[in-house]
């Protein structure tokens, strides 16, 4: 943990700073996707947990292999999938409006009938 922390005076950002941020943005997502009712908001905050996962792949090849370049190809690989997944999801999202009037979480059940 020392060496973290240890070039800190370097100029340069610690890993723990980048870890702080992305742990900050994924249990915000993860509340986010647990309390809200809408389900655009809820595909906001599965956006966000996916962005925390990206900020640590890019992190982590930058701190244990600065000279290469595979987490900033997995981050790539997830966004791309990010926005496919989101596609799908809004087109989804637009054909629960159409039928039932609303994004509501909890008047999905009418879909049943």
């Amino acid at each position: 943990m020392g060496e973290l922390i240890a070039n800190f005076g370097t100029g340069q950002v610690p890993m723990v700073a980048y870890l702080g941020v992305s742990l900050i943005m994924f249990f915000s997502g993860v509340y986010g996707f647990l309390t809200r009712k809408s389900l655009l908001m809820i595909l906001v905050a599965v956006e966000l947990m996916l962005n925390a996962v990206d900020i640590n792949f890019v992190v982590f090849n930058r701190f244990l292999f600065p000279g290469q370049f595979e987490g900033f190809f997995f981050a790539l690989f997830t966004i791309a999938i990010a926005a496919c997944e989101t596609a799908v999801a809004i087109a989804i999202i637009i054909n629960i409006y159409r039928n039932i009037n609303s994004v509501q979480v909890g008047e999905l059940d009418e879909m049943k009938e």
